[in-house]
């Protein structure tokens, strides 16, 4: 089941292979301000369906995570990081993170929302 996303002036758009089973709430400074609900996915899960300059990234703290958002109208939209499940970085790993707001056409009132302790992890 292929899920469509874009961003709010659909100048950025992705889509994923399949609806996730859970999304991830993070506390962190970032995903706080951000509003994000995060749904997980490897590389080959994931494509990016516009042209990639209509992406501009934003690097903090480590600067191990891209954080993608539309040049245009500023929507967070996926981020590009290493798996850190065990705590560190694996960069044989990678995954892609989703903000599932950016679904079109799903429920995302249907999907578990995990809180995950981000202001105190890291």
């Amino acid at each position: 089941m292929t899920i469509k996303a874009s961003c709010h002036c659909k100048a950025t758009t992705f889509e994923v292979s399949q609806a996730p089973e859970t999304v991830t709430q993070c506390t962190c400074s970032f995903c706080s301000k951000r509003g994000s609900l995060w749904a997980y996915y490897v590389p080959s899960q994931f494509k990016l369906t516009s042209p990639a300059k209509n992406v501009s990234v934003y690097l903090w703290g480590s600067k191990t995570v891209k954080h993608g958002f539309c040049a245009i109208c500023g929507c967070g939209t996926f981020t590009e990081t290493p798996d850190w499940s065990t705590g560190k970085p694996d960069f044989d790993n990678p995954k892609i993170s989703v903000n599932s707001r950016l679904f079109d056409d799903f429920d995302l009132d249907k999907v578990e929302v995990v809180v995950i302790d981000g202001k105190n992890l890291w």
